[in-house]
C-alpha cells in the first residue's frame, strides 16, 4: 500500500514536473512570438509611413504646379500672331506682373451650340509636362478687337474644319456601317458612318452634323435646301 502510494507520488511528482515543463516552454514560445511580432510592427509602419509621405508628397507637387484658369478679357490679354502663323498670349495677372506664351492653343467648349463663347486658351502638349494646362477661359469672343477675333477664328476654323455637304450621290448600307458619297465645300467626299441615326444630329435650329468614324464633322446647315433627290437620302435619319 505505502510503495503504491508512493509510487502515485512520484508519478504525481513527475506529471507537474512535466506540466511545468509544458507551461514553461508554452510561456517561452508565447513570448518569444510576441517579441517577434513587436519587434515586426515597428518597421512595418515605418514602412507604411514612409510610403505615406512619399504619396502626399506626390500629390502636394502635383497640386502646386497646378496653375488656376482666370478669366481671359480684353484688358488683361493681348493675342498676337507668332512665328508660323501660331498664336501667342502675353497674360497680365492681378499683380500687374506679365506672363508670355509663345504658343497658346485655342479650343471651344461648345463647339457646335456656342461656337463663340466659352473658348479655352490652354498651353500646349509637350512631352515633358503632358498635357498642356488651360490657361484661361474667353467668355465671349465679340469682346476682343476685330484683329484678336480674326486671329482666333481662323485658328478655330483650322482646328475644328468643317466642310459643309451641297449635294449627295448616295447613302449605302453594308456590314453595319453607311457609306456616303457627297460634293461639299472641300470636294467630293466619300466617308463612312457607324450607326448613322447616333452621330446624325439634328440641331434645334435645324442644321445637321455627321461625325464620320475617323472624326470628321459635317455640316448641312438647311436640309432643305438640298435638292429633292439628295434630301430623300437623308430624310430617313432626321
Amino acid at each position: 500500500m505505502a510503495d503504491e502510494k508512493k509510487k502515485n507520488g512520484v508519478a504525481d511528482e513527475n506529471g507537474k514536473t512535466k506540466e511545468n515543463a509544458d507551461g514553461d516552454g508554452k510561456v517561452a514560445a508565447s513570448a518569444t512570438k510576441t517579441e517577434t511580432k513587436e519587434d515586426k510592427n515597428p518597421s512595418e509602419k515605418k514602412e507604411k509611413k514612409d510610403i505615406l509621405d512619399e504619396l502626399i508628397d506626390e500629390g502636394d507637387l502635383i497640386l502646386k504646379d497646378r496653375r488656376e484658369s482666370v478669366p481671359l478679357t480684353p484688358e488683361n490679354a493681348k493675342f498676337a500672331k507668332s512665328k508660323g502663323g501660331l498664336i501667342s498670349l502675353t497674360l497680365k495677372h492681378e499683380d500687374g506682373t506679365e506672363e508670355y506664351f509663345e504658343r497658346v492653343i485655342v479650343l471651344r467648349a461648345f463647339p457646335i451650340t456656342n461656337p463663340d463663347e466659352f473658348i479655352s486658351v490652354r498651353e500646349p502638349d509637350t512631352k515633358e509636362k503632358g498635357k498642356g494646362q488651360e490657361i484661361g477661359m474667353i467668355r465671349r469672343l465679340a469682346d476682343f478687337d476685330e484683329v484678336t477675333v480674326r486671329l482666333i477664328n481662323e485658328e478655330l476654323s483650322r482646328r475644328y474644319f468643317t466642310p459643309e455637304i451641297k449635294k449627295i450621290y448616295s447613302v449605302k448600307d453594308k456590314f453595319g456601317y453607311s457609306y456616303w458619297d457627297s460634293e461639299t465645300t472641300a470636294g467630293r467626299v466619300t466617308f463612312i458612318l457607324n450607326n448613322p441615326f447616333s452621330n446624325i444630329r439634328v440641331m434645334e435650329d435645324g442644321r445637321i452634323f455627321i461625325n464620320d468614324i475617323d472624326g470628321n464633322t459635317f455640316e448641312i446647315p438647311d436640309p432643305k435646301k438640298l435638292d429633292p433627290a439628295s434630301y430623300r437620302k437623308i430624310e430617313i435619319y432626321l
